[in-house]
């Protein structure tokens, strides 16, 4: 499939609910129907979770328009859409120093370990040499999930017994990238609660190991949000961000909600960058951020 085409199949659900929305528009001509028309197409963008904020400015744009035609609504409203990240730092991952240090956070079940292999994926094919770093010691099954995909995928992981202190694991994988001549690390950490502080402490513990043994490291701390927690994962990401300094946002499961405009809000209301999206299954299916491909996939 083509960035566009996954795009579009990833966001198929979150651009149906707003097509009613852009519906009610259709064929309005008496001035009492446009303004119960936007209020349809304000109600399907707040339940995208696009954002009180956001919607207020886009709907305010739309309005001063002064036309009804849904074909120019929505083409205007896609270039809003792709202009939304206008002024957050660059959706683009680090390409610096060797090796690029990754680091991945967030809570259980956003689909972090699963995103980790992705990427390791993508690099692999750039021929790039990666390793994986089993990070999150208190799950068997997390350490386990990630030597399947690294023997699928002819990585190596580094990995100590369940239970090991995760920043002895991360110091050894950093030292091992270093003597190995590795392109890429990837770290997998633990899914902390983000309201349990000692947890988010031992976070801030790895960052700064990590930072002993490559110096300048970690490069990236991609914060990993599913798309369907939608805006309790704005709350998730401002306790990330001020406690460890995200440099993006990794949104997961898009394909599976009709909330996906909750990557709107993050640009809006954090001003962080997203930088990768997951809209499938499939290894493959793990993208960058592209605005207008976004934007596209969202409207149609």
């Amino acid at each position: 499939m083509s960035l566009w085409d996954r795009f579009s199949a990833g966001l198929t659900r979150t651009r149906q609910a707003l097509a009613k929305g852009l519906d009610a528009v259709r064929g309005t001509l008496q001035p009492g129907d446009v303004a119960a028309a936007f209020d349809e197409l304000e109600s399907a963008l707040i339940g995208a979770d696009v954002g009180v904020r956001l919607t207020d400015r886009l709907l305010s744009d739309l309005r001063r328009a002064g036309h009804v035609d849904v074909a120019e609504l929505r083409k205007r409203l896609k270039s809003l859409i792709a202009s939304c990240g206008d002024g957050v730092p660059s959706s683009a991952l680090v390409d610096g120093p060797r090796p690029l240090v990754v680091l991945f956070v967030g809570v259980n079940g956003v689909g972090k370990t699963t995103s980790v292999a992705k990427l390791a994926a993508r690099y692999q094919s750039q021929g790039l040499r990666v390793l994986l770093a089993a990070g999150d010691t208190f799950r068997a099954a997390a350490i386990e999930q990630l030597q399947v995909w690294g023997d699928r995928l002819g990585i190596e992981v580094i990995a100590q017994r369940p239970g090991s202190d995760p920043a002895a694991v991360v110091f050894d994988a950093a030292t091992a990238a270093k003597a190995r001549d590795a392109d890429v690390l990837l770290i997998d950490s633990a899914g902390r609660l983000h309201t349990k502080h000692a947890l988010m402490d031992e976070l801030i513990k790895i960052k700064r190991v990590i930072g002993r043994a490559v110096p300048g490291a970690p490069h990236e701390i991609l914060l990993v949000l599913d798309a369907a927690t939608g805006q309790n994962g704005l709350a998730q990401a401002r306790v990330f961000h001020e406690a460890l300094g995200v440099t993006g946002i990794v949104v997961t499961k898009l394909d599976g909600t009709a909330k996906g405009g909750i990557v709107l809000a993050i640009m809006e209301d954090l001003r962080l960058p997203v930088k990768l999206l997951g809209l499938g299954e499939e290894v493959e299916a793990l993208v960058p951020f592209d605005a207008e491909a976004f934007a596209e996939g969202l409207v149609g």
